[in-house]
C-alpha cells in the first residue's frame, strides 16, 4: 500500500441530490439485499474490477468476500489495499418521451476503504459462514451441507474491506419525468 494513503483523510463524494441519500440503516439494508458487489482495485495504475458475492459484517463494519488463494485479486490486495466497492438493486426501466429523461429505478451503495486478507482460521470460518448465511439463510452447516474443511480454507482467500466511508442512494420514482414539448407516452409504456 502506498505510504501516503490515509483512509481517514479521504473525503467522501457528496451527493448531488440530497433527497436521494440513504441513511446508514438504509444503506445497510441495501447491502443485505444486493446479490452482487463489484470490488475495484488497481495495480500500478491499471484498474481491475471483480464482481462477486459479498456479506456486510455489521459488527466489524466491513464487507467480506472470497476468491481463489492465488490470482489478480489476491495480488492486488497485497500490493495496494485501496479499494472501492459498489452494489446495486434494480427495479423497472422507466421510459420517457424525451431522451434525457429515460431512467431506471435503483438503490446503490458505494464504499471506500482498505482491503485486507484474513489470516486467522477462526476469523476466516466466521466470515465464510456469514457469507453463506446471507445467501442461504435457511441452511445449516452440519445439517444441509458439510461444514467448511481445513482443505477448503487452504484453497480460499478470504477478504475484508474495512469501510472508511460509504454512501447510499435511492432513485425509485414510479415514472420518469416527461416533457410537455413532445407528445405524451401512452399508458402501455408504463405497465
Amino acid at each position: 500500500m502506498p505510504k501516503d494513503y490515509d483512509p481517514k483523510r479521504t473525503v467522501p463524494n457528496g451527493q448531488r441530490r440530497a433527497e436521494l441519500v440513504l441513511s446508514d440503516d438504509e444503506t445497510r439494508a441495501v447491502l443485505g439485499r444486493a446479490q452482487v458487489g463489484n470490488i475495484a482495485t488497481a495495480w500500478d495504475g491499471q484498474p481491475f474490477i471483480n464482481p462477486t458475492t459479498f456479506w456486510y459484517d455489521a459488527a466489524g463494519h466491513r464487507l467480506v468476500f472470497h476468491s481463489n488463494v492465488v490470482g489478480r485479486m489476491r495480488a492486488n490486495a497485497e500490493h495496494d489495499g485501496r479499494v472501492c466497492f459498489s452494489a446495486s438493486i434494480f427495479g423497472r426501466l422507466l421510459p420517457a418521451n424525451v431522451a434525457l429523461e429515460f431512467s431506471l429505478q435503483y438503490e446503490s451503495v458505494v464504499a471506500f476503504g482498505t482491503l485486507g486478507v484474513l489470516v486467522e482460521e477462526d476469523e476466516r470460518r466466521l466470515a465464510l459462514s456469514g457469507l453463506i448465511a446471507k445467501y442461504f439463510p435457511t441452511m445449516t452447516a452440519g445439517q444441509e451441507y458439510r461444514p467448511i474443511t481445513e482443505g477448503e480454507l487452504k484453497r480460499t482467500s478470504v477478504y475484508a474491506i474495512a469501510i472508511a466511508h460509504w454512501s447510499g442512494k435511492r432513485n425509485w420514482p414510479e415514472r420518469a419525468d416527461q416533457s410537455d414539448e413532445w407528445p405524451a407516452l401512452g399508458e402501455e409504456w408504463f405497465g
